[in-house]
């Protein structure tokens, strides 16, 4: 097929570049791996393989992710809450109300958030070549990421993750080049590096395809099977090579029919609720409330009151949060995003100090149970306890926050672990840095 014309979304921060092109239903939407450029991926050596392949059963959107390719560039890697921000904008302006998500390589844990977290958007969801748990050892970091920064334009970085001839190592530089800066190279793997998603991948209810290589040099076997053990009902493809992908000849054959027929022929997997959804549930409360009001009578502490909740409904509504009720003294709230959540919470502080209020706040990030307007579950309790055993002015989280805003500039203390009533288990906590 011919390359589909490039077009653009507007996030409100950055504009992001796409393509759509290729057959009819059903919509599929593909997050690309480390580096991409969607009209030079239609050049040597990759002739557009992919996307023609593909747009042989579905309408086909690919998206160069925002400091990318044709997308706007920015001065630091994007987070992976922003890049869910860029996949929904780019669904949006098409008018795709709900698609099967592609995520490959680097793409694949944005996917498998974005499945998480809109669950209603997300009608299956194919996870090639990507993996789950800890960050890699020290050791590996410090030799693979001068290895990018030094090398990338020539070609080296790119071999390394696709399975190509001598031949086309040109066409790799060139694709290095424009896609990205060397600087830009090593930031985005060292994110890459420190995200762990496995907090999250539970509450993913809609039917998935972990698909990866036995021998894959890039992504260990064990981080591939963890993937596919974490997601309920996930259904779990090994096929053998010792490549991590190749994109520029006949060997994904496999790879992409099994793709085919999964997103084509795939129905929910039984026992698994889709009124499950990933979010980051926020609690704020004003410190030392009794005796506050009771020096200042119950006409004043009613309006300063009052203006409190005015300010706290300004600030999650200016960060895309959702009011879920009030406490009184404070508020529950919930974000489909842990770093909206963390600066709301902080400008919730900040404001309250300006009415010469101390308020506390505590975030946490889990699976939730909808009920209407309403929220349930775990998570809800855990926040709760976390909020609780923060200071005036302080910001506490939970480590599954932490592990989901890397890359967004935000700096933690840690608070030690702590047992939170009512809650199994030892928590780590940490409060969110000043400044």
């Amino acid at each position: 097929m011919d390359r589909p014309p490039t077009r653009y979304a507007d996030t409100g921060e950055v504009t992001v570049a796409y393509c759509r092109g290729g057959g009819a239903a059903p919509d599929l939407v593909v997050m690309p791996g480390f580096a991409t450029h969607i009209e030079l991926m239609w050049e040597p050596p990759f002739g557009g393989r992919l996307f023609d392949r593909l747009s042989r059963f579905a309408r086909v959107t690919q998206i160069d992710k925002r400091g990318v390719g044709l997308s706007d560039r920015i001065a630091e890697p994007a987070t992976l809450e922003q890049r869910m921000d860029d996949l929904r904008v780019v669904m949006d302006a098409e008018g795709i109300e709900r698609a099967a998500i592609l995520g490959i390589s680097d793409g694949a844990s944005m996917s498998a958030l974005f499945a998480a977290t809109y669950p209603e958007r997300v009608s299956s969801l194919v996870l090639w070549e990507g993996g789950a748990g800890p960050p890699p050892e020290p050791a590996l970091r410090d030799v693979l990421l001068p290895f990018v920064q030094d090398n990338w334009g020539t070609g080296a970085v790119m071999a390394t993750l696709l399975r190509v001839e001598a031949a086309d190592i040109e066409g790799l530089a060139r694709l290095e080049r424009y896609a990205m800066s060397p600087r830009m190279a090593r930031a985005l793997l060292e994110m890459d590096f420190t995200n762990d998603i496995r907090g999250a991948l539970p509450v993913i209810s809609a039917p998935t395809l972990v698909v990866h290589r036995t021998g894959d040099p890039i992504l260990g076997r064990d981080r591939a099977v963890a993937l596919g053990d974490l997601i309920p009902g996930a259904r779990r493809v090994e096929l053998p090579g010792n490549w991590h992908l190749s994109l520029v000849d006949d060997e994904e054959a496999e790879v992409l029919d099994a793709i085919e027929e999964f997103i084509t022929g795939s129905r929910p997997a039984p026992g698994i609720e889709a009124d499950r959804v990933l979010a980051t549930v926020l609690f704020t409360d004003i410190v030392d409330s009794t005796p506050r009001a009771a020096a200042l009578g119950d006409r004043r502490w009613s309006a300063l009151l009052d203006a409190h909740d005015r300010a706290v409904a300004t600030e999650i509504d200016r960060h895309r949060g959702t009011m879920v009720r009030s406490t009184g003294d404070g508020v529950l709230a919930r974000f489909d995003g842990p770093v909206r959540g963390i600066r709301c919470a902080r400008a919730i502080v900040d404001a309250a100090d300006r009415l010469d209020l101390r308020v506390r706040a505590g975030l946490h990030a889990g699976e939730f149970l909808l009920r209407g307007d309403d929220v349930a579950g775990l998570t809800v309790h855990i926040g709760a306890r976390i909020s609780a055993l923060a200071g005036p002015g302080e910001v506490y989280l939970s480590s599954s926050v932490r592990d989901l805003v890397a890359g967004s500039g935000i700096s933690f203390d840690g608070r030690g672990r702590h047992v939170l009533k009512g809650v199994p288990g030892e928590w780590d906590v940490f409060a969110v840095a000043a400044g």
